[in-house]
């Protein structure tokens, strides 16, 4: 490990802190390092690896189809677009799909989506351009991501950013409808707030953007890159809360650990597009698209989903119960497998994840005091109990330390 993070600090820009880990294979819902350490993984590659590692209907999808076809251009058709867009509108209920290479990549082309539809439906009316987003939200780290992402840390390295964007205070019902008028094009939210600390949204905050928007013709784009595609216990994480947005960006387990993300959304917002406005080198490739087609078959075959949900209540009570036993934790959230538990310090949360690590479970912490756990969606009953059993000691080592 020391070699290869020496070569690293040589000929790599310092975008990360690594962890002092050399993985080297994973197997179920395990990490193996080149010790041969085994570690439970409850962060499965930042919500990618829902099906977790070496799953034996991916990994055959990908032997086979790299055999035949890894990559051709967009100029030509291949087989698994189309299908895998007829899986993914149909659990989503919208009604077509453009396929890109990341969560971020997509939510830039929902932000485009937004503006070429306020000028394509505009009917001489004033046009609509300006978004209003979500503070503490996470959207990404390219320009426009980022100009919609309310957080500082992560914004002002680079400003100026792309103008047009405001800021709502999130759950906030009456900030938003102070904030909304004619100009806006759309409105921009996560349903759970992943790097916010896994803050779920609130239905009276999400009807009232849905009827907001309807009311003007603006947009409702739902960025779904870390609470979609089954892993808060429904298909969408939307679905909880009984609406249909205009725009839905997906990614990250989209294809197993492939780079695949993807933009679903309804045939009058496609309207504003045509050949040449937007498209991609890589994205929705043969290889990425066979695997996602295959995990979303996974998915409903293994009823993975339903499994979510009920494991996800049970982890919630078990962290709740712990929560009842240590003042420490402030605050329990979450939806299905996405959970934070919050604590009443950030040191105190770099330590746990730290002491998590050296006991060989994987977790991190987010918007500095929040332990976010994203277990692949295969996680068992002992799984959660161990996780639950050494946070219970860990905190209890801790306030025995302090007295």
């Amino acid at each position: 490990m020391q070699q290869v993070a020496a070569k690293e600090a040589q000929y790599l820009l310092p975008t990360y802190e690594r962890l002092p880990i050399l993985v080297e294979r994973g197997e179920d819902v395990y990490l193996f390092d080149s010790e041969g350490r085994r570690y439970l993984d409850f962060l499965s590659g930042i919500g990618v690896n829902a099906l977790g590692y070496a799953h034996p209907t991916i990994t055959k999808t990908i032997a086979e189809q790299a055999a035949k076809l890894v990559h051709v251009s967009n100029l030509f058709f291949h087989e698994y677009q189309a299908e895998l867009a007829g899986l993914l509108t149909g659990m989503s209920g919208l009604d077509r799909a453009f396929f890109c290479n990341s969560g971020t990549e997509a939510w830039e082309g929902a932000l485009k989506l937004a503006r070429a539809y306020a000028k394509h439906a505009k009917n001489g009316a004033e046009p609509k351009w300006r978004f209003l987003v979500m503070e503490n939200s996470f959207h990404g780290r390219t320009f426009g991501a980022l100009a919609t992402t309310g957080q500082k840390k992560y914004q002002e390295p680079f400003a100026p950013l792309v103008p047009g964007c405001q800021f709502v205070r999130f759950n906030d019902v009456d900030d938003l409808r102070q904030k909304f008028d004619h100009t806006v094009c759309a409105i921009g939210l996560e349903t759970v707030q992943g790097e916010g600390g896994i803050r779920p949204v609130s239905a009276e905050f999400l009807i009232a953007a849905r009827e907001l928007t309807e009311q003007t013709g603006a947009l409702l784009l739902i960025d779904e890159i870390q609470c979609g595609l089954g892993r808060t216990g429904r298909d969408f994480a939307y679905q909880h809360y009984g609406i249909k947005p205009d725009v839905v960006t997906v990614a990250k387990p989209l294809a197993a650990g492939l780079p695949l993300g993807a933009i679903l959304t309804t045939n009058a917002v496609s309207a504003c597009f045509h050949p040449g406005m937007h498209g991609t080198t890589f994205g929705g490739g043969p290889l990425a698209c066979a695997v996602a087609v295959e995990f979303l078959k996974t998915l409903g075959r293994e009823r993975l989903v339903d499994h979510a949900s009920a494991l996800g209540d049970y982890f919630m009570l078990k962290l709740l119960e712990l929560k009842s036993k240590h003042a420490e934790i402030v605050e329990v959230r979450g939806l299905g497998l996405m959970v934070g538990a919050e604590l009443n310090s950030a040191d105190l949360a770099k330590s746990v994840v730290k002491t998590m690590l050296e006991r060989r479970i994987v977790i991190n912490r987010t918007n500095e005091t929040a332990l976010r756990f994203l277990p692949p969606y295969i996680v068992k009953k002992e799984h959660v109990e161990e996780v639950v059993g050494q946070l219970d000691s860990i905190l209890s080592e801790n306030e025995r330390a302090i007295g």
